[in-house]
């Protein structure tokens, strides 16, 4: 108990839990004065869930969804499924893939799903399950493509844990990885016989980055490591921006190449929702913020959430 307790006062005294109090809460705050702008002002979107046409059988449109296993991957997973997409599951634990296999299964008999373990900070294991996904397709008679790729995966880190690729875990598992795999699935995407898009999972909290220069020691964590203390907040948001970065610049180049936006890019921010990337997080503190959030009325729940990244998903291809 002591031990917790001591934790926890470390943690609130900390520079970065400051950080996440103001920088994020005005970040939030200002999304969401950014979407009522938008709202008022903008013009009325329209869904596309029917262009994509999900049919029974083989014919069904390939979903691919990192960070599957729980959280806004699991719930964008339940709503593809119930949207007729073919799922295909990813994520780092076999046996958390096998049970959420068996969750949509039982809500919805009909779903067709796919699962392989993958872990999104290392480049072999990516390199990996891309070779695993084209031999599914293949070995199933799949049209070898795919409709829709989801980068949910992400981490908040309260440790320094260098990758095997000596890239900062957070900032591998956030950003390098959805970046690799997304290059290395991209003749997927573009070999679909309909329209293909690719959903990035932002946040609001890259609002907060303050980053002097974007360089491979930024890009690898180098640049964080001179730090005494782990800057678990600044890390994450900059990984956000990345992110974000990559998104708006992947679109851009596509369009060059193709301007009937054949394969387009969208990036997703969900706002802030009750998932477990906070585990690493000091429980107390965790459930504080859980509960000043839901006081606000601003804590949404994971399926909540997940309606952005469906939006993303299935909106028409945009300039």
């Amino acid at each position: 108990m002591m031990r917790e307790v001591k934790e926890v006062l470390c943690f609130v005294c900390s520079s970065e839990f400051w950080r996440m109090v103001l920088f994020w809460n005005i970040a939030l705050v200002s999304s969401y004065f950014q979407l009522l702008k938008a709202r008022i002002f903008g013009s009325k979107s329209t869904s596309i869930s029917g262009s994509i046409n999900p049919q029974n059988g083989s014919s069904r449109p390939i979903c691919v969804i990192t960070g599957a296993t729980s959280g806004l991957g699991k719930a964008t997973a339940f709503a593809l499924a119930e949207k007729g997409f073919y799922v295909v599951l990813v994520g780092r634990s076999s046996q958390l893939l096998s049970e959420t296999l068996k969750e949509i299964k039982n809500k919805n008999k009909d779903a067709q799903l796919k699962s392989f373990e993958a872990d999104m900070s290392s480049f072999e294991s990516i390199f990996t399950f891309k070779n695993s996904l084209e031999q599914w397709l293949s070995d199933s008679a799949l049209h070898p493509s795919i409709q829709v790729l989801v980068n949910n995966a992400g981490i908040l880190a309260t440790s320094s844990r260098p990758t095997i690729d000596g890239y900062d875990r957070m900032i591998a598992t956030n950003y390098v990885g959805p970046f690799f795999l997304t290059k290395l699935l991209l003749p997927l995407l573009k070999n679909s016989n309909v329209p293909s898009r690719v959903v990035n999972v932002t946040s609001f909290t890259h609002h907060s980055a303050f980053i002097q220069k974007l360089d491979k020691d930024s890009v690898t964590g180098v640049c964080f490591s001179t730090s005494n203390q782990y800057p678990c907040a600044r890390i994450y948001e900059y990984s956000k921006l990345c992110l974000l970065l990559f998104s708006y610049e992947l679109h851009r180049q596509l369009r060059l190449i193709d301007d009937s936006s054949h394969v387009s890019v969208i990036a997703a921010d969900p706002g802030f929702v009750k998932t477990n990337i906070m585990r690493e997080l000091p429980c107390y503190i965790t459930s504080m913020v859980f509960l000043g959030f839901k006081i606000l009325g601003l804590l949404q729940s994971p399926e909540d959430g997940a309606e952005s990244i469906i939006d993303a998903a299935l909106s028409t291809p945009v300039i």
